[in-house]
């Protein structure tokens, strides 16, 4: 009997020991580790992936000291182990769910094709998935904008935190959220097709808030005169839709036949060219009062506006003596 206990004895002090190896002794990873664990995942599949990937010493141990902690499930995504970490620790940031954000940045002015390659450049999937779902779901703001056949406007500018668990639809139905919240701070509720398409050339036009009403004073002007709006921004666009977009605009491209060439047609393009922020919505909303059909740029990140032709001309000339000087 007492030759039984001892060994149950010593049993219970290997196994304690391994234990205590398993699950208490800190485990370096070797730098940065990625582990992407998805949904239904089972905890030996959990497991699995972190011994795989160096992160846990032992896969039975932790599956076990799971079995005597079910209360918390372990959240799919994907995880950054960075620095030594013992398998409790492990457990406990997959039962809390500290998954690994993704930041991304989208500037105001962004179009879909520049958020996708954003999306791309974080490793959170390819361009051209998200140029997809960003042409496919258009639902998501088909109550506000039935014209819509893109979410070209509506991807709002921000800084985002995604992960790889998300999908592209889940993302940009994040985007156009925040473009519904600001949307309704400034009372954006009539005319948001034509609003938004008209902010989005402002955008695109002058990165100076204080001047975004003027700018949208000279499209007004312009679309109440049925002058085209002459929008360089519109055919670069109407380039990218083509795939033709060489990174410069020259003569023969005012030409380009598209009803987003706003050189070649008067009006506003079908739908917006761009991502607007909120001071150009604002600006669609209310423009400048002023009588100005023209502006150009002044060469130094500001513009120079005029009521006419001849007055264009000579800031015209003035931006050229400028530049030559330089």
């Amino acid at each position: 009997m007492r030759r039984l206990l001892t060994l149950l004895l010593l049993c219970a002090l290997g196994f304690a020991g391994w234990l205590a190896w398993a699950l208490w002794l800190p485990m370096s990873p070797g730098g940065q580790k990625f582990v992407m664990l998805r949904n239904g995942y089972s905890t030996r599949r959990v497991a699995r992936e972190l011994k795989a990937a160096g992160v846990i010493r032992n896969s039975e141990a932790f599956v076990l000291w799971h079995a005597f902690h079910r209360r918390p499930s372990l959240k799919a995504g994907e995880y950054l182990f960075d620095r030594d970490a013992n398998g409790i620790a492990v457990h406990k940031r997959l039962a809390r769910g500290d998954v690994y954000v993704h930041t991304v940045v989208i500037p105001e002015g962004f179009n879909m094709f520049d958020i996708a390659a954003a999306i791309q450049s974080a490793g959170l999937g390819s361009q051209q998935d998200f140029l997809k779902a960003a042409v496919a779901d258009t639902s998501l703001i088909s109550d506000l904008d039935p014209q819509a056949k893109s979410l070209e406007g509506y991807l709002f500018p921000n800084t985002y935190e995604f992960t790889r668990a998300q999908s592209m639809h889940e993302m940009v139905a994040i985007m156009v959220k925040q473009f519904r919240r600001v949307s309704g701070e400034i009372g954006l509720n009539q005319d948001l097709h034509r609003t938004v398409t008209l902010a989005s050339i402002i955008e695109k036009e002058t990165s100076v808030p204080d001047e975004r009403p003027e700018v949208a004073s000279v499209y007004q002007n312009r679309l109440n005169g049925r002058i085209p709006l002459q929008a360089d921004p519109s055919v670069i666009y109407a380039e990218l839709l083509q795939g033709n977009y060489t990174g410069a605009l020259h003569h023969d491209d005012m030409s380009f036949d598209s009803a987003y060439n706003t050189y070649h047609h008067i009006g506003l393009p079908p739908g917006p060219i761009a991502n607007p922020g909120k001071t150009s919505l604002q600006a669609a909303m209310n423009p400048a009062d002023t009588k100005f059909l023209y502006f150009v740029s002044d060469g130094n990140g500001h513009h120079r506006f005029s009521n006419n032709l001849e007055e264009h001309n000579r800031n015209v000339a003035a931006l050229r003596r400028a530049v030559a000087k330089r």
